[in-house]
């Protein structure tokens, strides 16, 4: 259930309307690493993690809800951002207020030639914010990425938040406004935060790699091609011991030799690794056996209810009213 609070989570403000900012921020209101796919993103993905995984359902939905706080604080900042502007573009700029808010012909002129990246914007919102990245282009469901594994769902939700963390780090330096920075650093900031809730949350599952359940043919799991002509350059990624499973790199310096050389690899032996086919084998079933029982055991079959309802004392209507009371107490105490 959701309750709306009309209040901003952060005090979104603007010194002057700035509709070219405006349009630029719609990317992350309807764009692909924008607020609106992040919410769902979570709230998809809570789903199935409700009865498994309950510590993980209270995280995704804790999270989802507050990026929807943050898509209302984004669509709050892009409607200020037009104040002063109307769906009629070309009648609307020969009258005083949207020629003030050009600054003259002009300028109008290359707000309009400006605009034609997104045409429908200003003619089809009436000065507001629209479902769309900056370039027109609208929102599709084809952003989330829900997999139903948390190995995998989880980091699909760090690389979400890379993603609009660095959007509005390039967002930032195309304003001046000071106020509509503040915003979009605290906006960024959550998304630091983010990051960090979903890899604690990711170092709770083990194993946890490679992501999902099965663990891969040892033959190929620390092969390194060398598929470039040139200089070759070496480093952690081919070079000593593989970050995860702790394999010794196989550079393979020919590819095109060794491949013929193994049959299409088939052929190929084990090398640089202690994990066997059937130490392998051996994980594969246990791993599946204990994360089939983890979602059986959790989930039985049979009548079910989503929610327990428990009568409480605190209500969306009288919460203020206890906190004002704690804190009368509180000062009351003090005054003692």
């Amino acid at each position: 259930m959701f309750y709306h609070v009309k209040d901003l989570q952060f005090n979104a403000r603007v010194t002057a309307p700035d509709p070219r900012f405006a349009n630029l921020l719609l990317q992350q209101f309807g764009g692909p690493n924008g607020e609106l796919k992040a919410a769902m993103q979570y709230f998809v993905q809570a789903f199935g993690a409700k009865e498994p995984y309950p510590d993980k359902y209270d995280l995704l939905m804790d999270i989802a809800t507050e990026e929807f706080s943050h898509l209302e604080i984004v669509g709050a900042t892009i409607q200020m951002l037009l104040s002063g502007v109307n769906g009629k573009l070309k009648d609307a700029a020969d009258e005083s207020e949207i020629m003030r808010l050009m600054d003259g012909k002009a300028s109008k002129e290359n707000f309009i030639h400006d605009a034609m990246v997104n045409p429908h914007f200003l003619v089809e919102s009436a000065g507001g914010p629209v479902l769309t990245d900056s370039r027109g282009v609208p929102w599709n469901g084809t952003y989330v990425n829900a997999n139903g594994d948390l190995s995998v769902d989880l980091r699909s939700n760090m690389g979400a938040e890379s993603r609009a963390k660095i959007v509005y780090e390039y967002l930032m330096k195309f304003t001046d406004d000071p106020y509509v920075k503040e915003t979009l650093k605290f906006l960024m900031t959550r998304e630091i935060a983010h990051f960090q809730m979903f890899d604690a949350a990711l170092q709770t599952i083990t194993p946890n790699f490679p992501p999902g359940v099965l663990q891969g043919d040892p033959k190929h799991s620390n092969t390194y091609f060398n598929m470039s002509n040139g200089t070759d350059i070496r480093g952690p990624w081919n070079d000593g011991i593989s970050s995860e499973l702790n394999e010794v790199w196989q550079y393979i310096d020919d590819p095109i030799a060794y491949v013929q050389n193994t049959n299409g690899l088939v052929d190929r032996e084990i090398e640089g690794t202690e994990r066997t086919e059937s130490l392998v084998k051996e994980m594969d079933e246990n791993l599946s056996k204990e994360r089939s029982e983890e979602i059986n055991s959790a989930t039985p079959i049979g009548e079910k209810q989503w929610s327990t309802y428990q009568e409480s004392s605190t209500t969306p209507s009288n919460k203020n009213t206890n906190a004002a009371r704690t804190k009368t107490k509180s000062s009351t105490s003090r005054s003692k």
